[in-house]
């Protein structure tokens, strides 16, 4: 599928706190805080980090860490580790990285997939195709942004993490070029 980088947004300012990015979210999609583990999961994430090669940043292992997988919109899936099932991790991701390689990559488009220096790592994606990213660039997975592939073909960035991503995404702060609007309904899955 062949894109063009439209642009990139910048959040007014990046939220680098998970606890403040995940409350963030929280307020954008008031139902997601009904569905939140009691307590943090156990989840082990050496394990993960060394089987895909990479740690993480931050605030997905956060939010991963406090819920379960979950779509928002009935629209996005945002697929999160169980505990216990770490060893699928690689395996989830692998397969969403092989989709992405062969139905998105393109050489004109500049951009290549993980485990290449700066390559995109799939984290999410809608029921329309799109793929939400991270771009592994940068010193520490915290640097890492948001880069949209989206069904149209249309390429975009965005200057922060995942879940300020979506806490965006869903209280509409950001454009959502390409993509169609987020009603901020939250559906465990």
């Amino acid at each position: 599928m062949t894109g063009e980088l439209i642009d990139k947004q910048t959040p007014k300012r990046r939220i680098t706190d998970p606890a403040e990015a995940l409350a963030a979210l929280e307020r954008a999609v008031p139902g997601l805080a009904g569905m939140r583990r009691s307590a943090p999961a156990a989840l082990d994430w050496a394990f993960v980090e060394e089987s895909l090669g990479t740690a993480l940043p931050s605030d997905y292992k956060y939010l991963a860490e406090r819920y379960p997988t979950f779509a928002i919109g009935d629209c996005i899936l945002v697929s999160l580790p169980e505990p216990g099932e770490e060893h699928l991790v690689r395996r989830g991701f692998q397969s969403t990285l092989d989709v992405l390689v062969d139905a998105w990559l393109e050489p004109d488009t500049g951009l290549s997939a993980f485990p290449a220096p700066g390559g995109l790592l799939p984290w999410a994606e809608s029921d329309e195709g799109d793929k939400f990213m991270w771009t592994t660039a940068g010193q520490t997975p915290q640097e890492w942004f948001v880069t949209v592939a989206g069904r149209g073909g249309a390429w975009w960035h965005y200057e922060g993490g995942a879940v300020q991503f979506l806490a965006e995404l869903c209280d509409h702060t950001l454009e959502p070029w390409g993509l169609r609007s987020v009603d901020p309904e939250v559906t465990p899955c």
